[in-house]
C-alpha cells in the first residue's frame, strides 16, 4: 500500500474510534444524576429548590461550568420547556483547581460528584397532581491521558403539587444544606 492510502485509513481510523464509531457499546457512562425537591411536594404560585446531583465515576472529571481555558467544554444543565414548571436559575459551584501533566497550569474541574441548585417556579394556574420536569445535564468527561466526547444524560424530576391547605415538608436537608443558592 501507498503512503497515502496507509494516512487515509490511519484518519480514518482515528476519526471512528474518536467519535465512537468504532466501539459498538459507545463511549462508558462517566456520569449519572439524580434530582431532588427541598420539600415533599409544592404549592402553585410558589417557588422551591431543587437539585441536580451528579455522580462522577473515579479517575473522570468534567469541566467546571465556567472552564478555565476557552476550548474547554463547560458543564452545562437545561431544563425543557413546561407551561405548568418554570426553573428560573441553575447555579453552579466551583470547581477543583486541579493540575494535570498535559497542561501547564491547574483547571478547574468537577470530580467524585457535583451538586448544582435551581429554582423552581410552579405557575399559580397549575392544579393539584404530579408533574414531570426534564432536563439534560451535559458534560465531556476526561482522565489524566483523554477526552470522551462531549454527552449529555437526561433525566426527570416528578413534582407532586399539594393543594394550598397542604403543609409541605422539608426533604433532603442534608444535602441542600450544601449548596448556594445565592
Amino acid at each position: 500500500m501507498g503512503n497515502r492510502t496507509m494516512r487515509l485509513m490511519a484518519a480514518t481510523l482515528w476519526v471512528l474510534l474518536s467519535t465512537g464509531a468504532g466501539n459498538a457499546a459507545g463511549p462508558p457512562a462517566v456520569v449519572s444524576t439524580r434530582t431532588i425537591l427541598a420539600t415533599n411536594a409544592v404549592h402553585a404560585g410558589q417557588t422551591a429548590k431543587l437539585a441536580v446531583l451528579a455522580r462522577i465515576e473515579p479517575g473522570y472529571h468534567i469541566n467546571d461550568h465556567k472552564p478555565s481555558l476557552d476550548y474547554l467544554i463547560p458543564t452545562q444543565v437545561e431544563f425543557d420547556a413546561s407551561p405548568s414548571l418554570r426553573v428560573e436559575k441553575v447555579m453552579y459551584p466551583r470547581g477543583k483547581m486541579v493540575k494535570f501533566d498535559f497542561l501547564d497550569s491547574p483547571i478547574s474541574v468537577y470530580e467524585s460528584e457535583v451538586r448544582l441548585g435551581s429554582v423552581l417556579k410552579v405557575d399559580g394556574s397549575v392544579k393539584p397532581g404530579t408533574y414531570t420536569l426534564r432536563g439534560k445535564f451535559m458534560y465531556q468527561a476526561c482522565n489524566d491521558y483523554a477526552c470522551l466526547p462531549p454527552t449529555s444524560v437526561s433525566f426527570e424530576l416528578s413534582v407532586r403539587v399539594a393543594p394550598p391547605s397542604v403543609p409541605l415538608k422539608p426533604a433532603n436537608s442534608e444535602i441542600f444544606n450544601t449548596i448556594s443558592f445565592k
